[in-house]
């Protein structure tokens, strides 16, 4: 799966860091070590039928050996996506591997839909010609062996996850193709999101309705709607994720940075907080933003409004307004002029409360965060 990366910034991530893969950082879940004990402890339990050849401790060790191969898979997948981003010029930031699978995270969307599209079918493609290629190796060994044996579990766990991700619904490599395809079909990226998402949504459903199906049948080992109903809730969160991320930036047209921005007051370094106060009360100015400046009257940070209120009243007449600013450092103004995709953009790489907003040398307003989020998401 390769979720997009969407307007805020990411956070950092978290698990363990396995190293580099053509430069990008792969990470793994902790989560997923507890998912390969259980599938170790679960295969091991079956193998003395398939390989009855095999010690205790033999059974274990190829059960060790079926999930780290399994893990490789997922990363050569991964990595399929993230080597076709790159063709296309899109940034890749880090490789996640979790317990369902994996992601590639992404610092931008696809330029068109002809990369959009490349970029998700590439996942599928990667799985399937791994399951073929041990299918292959499979048929040439005799049976019976143990890498016969290893190579028939890769070849049938390959071959599902390139089926089961080329499934038209997000956050599954297929939902992204369709997004793809609705994108190149009606022009707006944020629509075929959507469409995807809901397509997701209803992928969920089936899955929860096949295990609910298989518990009242009563004919399978409870591990298997366990497993539809885990993965049923995954695709429905990220599909969720989807439908509300398209319908937000749907509303990218309305970011008009002239708009938005609140009208700055400006005040010389080291005045006293309780005069910025008094003079913002005096202002007129609806809900203005502060802006510290030096002696040329160059701005040099922002006042945090919460760290300001947070100041008890008999304090601010000895607090300098400094304290309770922030330094303006680089990618924290924003030109008037920019639209709403390039704000975002802008907005994901230097994430902060507030941003300057000027149109050459003349200081237009501040953008505040929250008001760009209530813009979007109203």
């Amino acid at each position: 799966m390769t979720p997009d990366a969407g307007p805020p910034a990411q956070p950092r991530p978290t698990g363990i860091r396995l190293g580099r893969v053509l430069g990008v950082p792969v990470f793994l879940r902790w989560s997923w070590l507890v998912l390969a004990a259980v599938v170790v402890i679960l295969y091991a339990g079956v193998l003395d039928t398939m390989l009855p050849q095999l010690t205790p401790a033999g059974r274990y060790a190829f059960a060790v050996g079926f999930v780290l191969c399994l893990l490789i898979s997922v990363l050569l997948h991964e990595v399929g996506h993230a080597v076709v981003a790159r063709h296309y010029g899109i940034r890749v930031r880090t490789i996640m591997l979790e317990v369902l699978g994996g992601y590639t995270e992404m610092e931008s969307d696809s330029p068109h839909p002809r990369a959009d599209l490349a970029v998700s079918a590439v996942g599928p493609i990667v799985s399937g010609v791994l399951g073929a290629a041990a299918l292959a190796g499979y048929l040439s060994l005799p049976r019976g062996t143990v890498v016969s044996q290893l190579l028939f579990q890769l070849a049938w766990a390959n071959l599902v996850v390139a089926v089961f991700n080329a499934l038209p619904g997000l956050p599954l490599d297929g939902g992204r193709a369709v997004r793809a395809v609705v994108w190149g079909l009606t022009g707006n990226r944020h629509t075929g999101t959507t469409v995807a998402g809901w397509l997701g949504r209803a992928l969920a459903i089936g899955l929860a309705a096949t295990a609910l199906a298989l518990i009242i049948a009563r004919d399978v080992n409870i591990a298997t709607p366990l497993l539809l109903v885990l993965l049923a809730s995954t695709i429905w969160q990220g599909a969720t994720i989807a439908i509300v991320q398209g319908r937000m930036l749907a509303r990218l047209p309305r970011v008009n940075l002239r708009e938005l921005a609140r009208p700055v007051l400006t005040v010389p370094t080291g005045t006293p907080l309780a005069e910025v106060i008094r003079r913002v009360a005096d202002s007129g100015l609806a809900a203005p933003a502060v802006a510290v400046v030096d002696s040329s009257g160059r701005v040099i940070s922002l006042v945090h409004e919460e760290s300001a209120a947070a100041v008890p009243p008999e304090r601010r007449p000895w607090i300098p307004i400094d304290s309770v600013a922030r330094t303006l450092e680089p990618g924290r103004t924003l030109a008037a002029d920019m639209s709403g995709e390039d704000v975002i953009n802008a907005v994901r790489a230097h994430p902060a409360p507030d941003y300057l907003v000027v149109s050459g040398t003349d200081v237009i307003g501040v953008l505040r965060l929250v008001d760009l989020d209530k813009v979007l998401r109203t």
